[in-house]
């Protein structure tokens, strides 16, 4: 297989994704304000997720710059990450619908920490399978502070869930304004052109 394939399959999984999460946000029957009002907590699990799988499908793309073989392993541990990702909808859902209470919420913080793991199950396997020079391991690393600290925060927000939903969510989006802009510390070595 070669990394245009795996690429544009992981795009297809993440487009559906997306897709599966509007679909999800039903239209109110009424015309009146309270009604959308009502919604509020749907579009604001949908608007936490989409910038999530956003953030995903952007660093993916950086990540995939790296890669000159593909290997066995890239393969199943990108499936790995797609499976996590795809359980998205569900959880986004799940939480919108029930206003945040902390069961959703605790099922949302579990599965983003999945989420993690695996990318940085796909990050490690990469690296692996990829010779890289000292430059890129340096820039490897500086994506992986980035998901350490995202693999706090999550299990963190599970306990919080119990005292207060709002924190966890607040969790939630610290970690996304981390990720937010693509780490584009992978392209920049890649960019470099090699010393004479």
């Amino acid at each position: 297989m070669n990394k245009t394939r795996l690429e544009a399959f992981s795009d297809g999984v993440l487009a559906i994704i997306i897709t599966i999460m509007v679909l999800e946000i039903k239209v109110p029957h009424g015309t009146a304000w309270k009604e959308l009002i009502e919604a509020g907590p749907i579009f604001l699990s949908y608007l936490l997720s989409f910038v999530y799988v956003g953030i995903y499908w952007g660093n993916h793309h950086h990540l995939l710059h790296t890669v000159k073989k593909i290997s066995g392993g890239i393969i199943w541990a990108n499936l790995h990450l797609l499976f996590w990702l795809s359980l998205i909808p569900f959880a986004t859902g799940w939480m919108g619908e029930n206003h945040f209470e902390r069961n959703p919420v605790i099922v949302y913080a579990v599965l983003l920490l999945f989420c993690g793991f695996a990318f940085a199950i796909l990050q490690m396997t990469i690296e692996r399978t990829n010779p890289s020079t000292e430059r890129l391991k340096n820039a490897y690393k500086k994506v992986m502070v980035k998901t350490i600290i995202s693999v706090i925060l999550y299990p963190a927000a599970v306990p919080m869930a119990f005292y207060n939903t709002g924190i966890s969510c607040a969790f939630f989006v610290i970690v996304a304004m981390t990720w937010i802009i693509p780490d584009r510390n992978l392209e920049k070595v890649l960019n470099e052109k090699p010393a004479d």
